[in-house]
């Protein structure tokens, strides 16, 4: 067996999708024997929406006209070349989604499957897993945890997770009815009889807190109150539809009516306290890797979960099959550490900067203030908008570099997308790659572009030696430009 993945959510099926496209078929274990239909995210944000889009996994994807940062109205209408792209499709469904192409290319999924422990040695994987039917053994090439923030892959591979965890937040969740409430016609406006008028649209800030109002099910809202410096039950006291209308009373000033959800759900009612931030020492320790959550945890604030695990998946896909199928160059897996590590550290620092500036304090009124006059500025939105898509980071490529060397090409043709292949773009109207694997594709335009299968450009410029220097470093010895 060449490569096990442990967890089959969405970032573990959509590596299992990305290995599937380069000819790798991999074997999923999860733990749960069913996908799980609790609520998690309500959509996906950021770069991995376009790529999602490329291999025909989107789902209504379009630039967002409007966000928040820390709390703070990002206005993106009119924005040129906006970065910032979202999808609005419901975790459940993702994974749904995903799963269902994994299945179409041949990927076996294991459900109802426990990891156990694993052994490795410079030849391969012992990996110990409990089904149904007891305990087994499978050995593998290439271990994979995809299997969350509590991974037990990371544990026991010795992978450090160092970070911080603030212990005076506390934010409250759940679906509820407003009774009496009404969506204003054409409006995100939720008017409350006696009560006023409240904006559903992510967070809110007061001097007492943050708080969000989001439609969900038809007649039902997603509610959520965070508090600093806040007492609460403990763990083994269940959270209730009362604890939160107490908690968003204090954050409003004013105490709205919820009641409890209708429908058949499931629905959200959850309590979480304290904020981690924490990004691995490492990805990869000998033949075993981490993705995602196993690999990076932080604050929800600006959504940017699925794009970073989605991403760290269509990474390190096309890096295992290169080492599987016998053609990788020397030292391409150590490029998944390399290139997604800086993304996880990106985003802890700006969900921690986001967390800070939804704080309660004077100070942070006044420093909300200023924030809030340079997002006047289209240069300064760009920038935000850029940083919470995932787009203002390049990975690193040799100097000189061409513009558009390490960043995400979205503009690609449609069959070399949704298969996930190496492309080199040409618009000299006259190249070939001797030896196959990396496809020559026409494009309108000057010079030629490297194309790696996850949408990232590996060089750009006019067809010289540096052409073939980056085909045998990204794709193996023996390829070369022929006129």
């Amino acid at each position: 067996m060449d490569i096990v993945i442990i967890g089959g959510g969405p970032n573990g099926l959509m590596l299992a999708c990305e290995l599937a496209l380069a000819g790798v078929r991999p074997t999923v274990v999860e733990r749960l024997p069913r996908r799980s239909d609790q609520p998690k995210a309500n959509g996906v944000v950021g770069q991995v929406v376009r790529l999602l889009r490329q291999r025909g996994l989107a789902v209504g994807d379009a630039p967002m006209p409007g966000f928040v940062f820390g709390a703070l109205p990002l206005n993106l209408a009119g924005l040129e070349d906006n970065p910032l792209y979202g999808m609005g499709i419901k975790q459940p469904a993702l994974e749904e989604l995903i799963e269902r192409r994994a299945v179409e290319l041949g990927v076996e999924i294991r459900r109802g499957h426990e990891l156990l422990g694993f052994t490795q040695d410079p030849h391969g994987v012992s990996v110990e897993l409990r089904g149904p039917a007891g305990a087994y053994e499978l050995r593998t090439r290439y271990l994979v945890g995809c299997d969350g923030a509590h991974s037990t892959v990371r544990k026991l591979a010795g992978i450090g997770f160092p970070g911080v965890t603030s212990t005076d937040v506390v934010s409250r969740s759940a679906h509820v009815t407003v009774p009496g409430a009404v969506i204003r016609p054409g409006t995100v406006e939720l008017e409350v009889p006696g009560l006023g008028t409240y904006v559903m649209y992510a967070w809110h800030r007061t001097e007492r807190g943050a708080y969000a109002i989001l439609p969900a099910d038809p007649g039902t809202l997603l509610v959520s109150a965070m508090e600093w410096d806040a007492c609460a039950p403990g763990d083994d006291v269940p959270m209730t539809v009362g604890e939160l209308r107490a908690s968003l009373a204090r954050v409003l000033g004013a105490d709205l009516p919820l009641a409890e959800p209708t429908g058949e759900g499931p629905h959200l009612l959850r309590r979480l306290k304290g904020r981690n931030t924490r990004v691995a020492d490492r990805y990869r320790e000998g033949r075993v890797f981490v993705v995602g959550d196993a690999a990076h945890v932080h604050s929800a604030m600006g959504a940017p979960g699925l794009n970073l695990g989605l991403q760290d998946a269509a990474n390190l896909a096309w890096k295992l099959a290169a080492e599987v199928r016998g053609w990788a160059p020397p030292g391409l897996l150590d490029t998944y550490d390399a290139e997604r590590r800086p993304a996880a550290l990106r985003v802890a620092v700006h969900t921690q900067a986001q967390l800070a500036l939804a704080a309660p304090g004077p100070e942070v009124t006044a420093l909300r203030e200023v924030f809030g006059e340079l997002l006047g500025d289209d240069g300064a939105r760009r920038r935000i908008a850029a940083m919470m898509a995932g787009a203002d980071l390049a990975y690193p490529v040799p100097a000189p570099a061409h513009p558009l060397a390490g960043r995400f090409l979205a503009d690609l043709p449609a069959e070399p997308a949704a298969r996930a292949w190496p492309v080199l773009l040409d618009g000299t109207g006259g190249l070939r790659v001797r030896h196959g694997r990396v496809h020559v594709v026409p494009f309108e335009g000057d010079g030629a572009v490297l194309v790696r299968p996850d949408g990232y450009v590996a060089w750009a410029g006019e067809p010289d030696e540096t052409l073939d220097e980056a085909l045998r470093t990204w794709f193996g010895e023996g390829l070369e430009v022929a006129a």
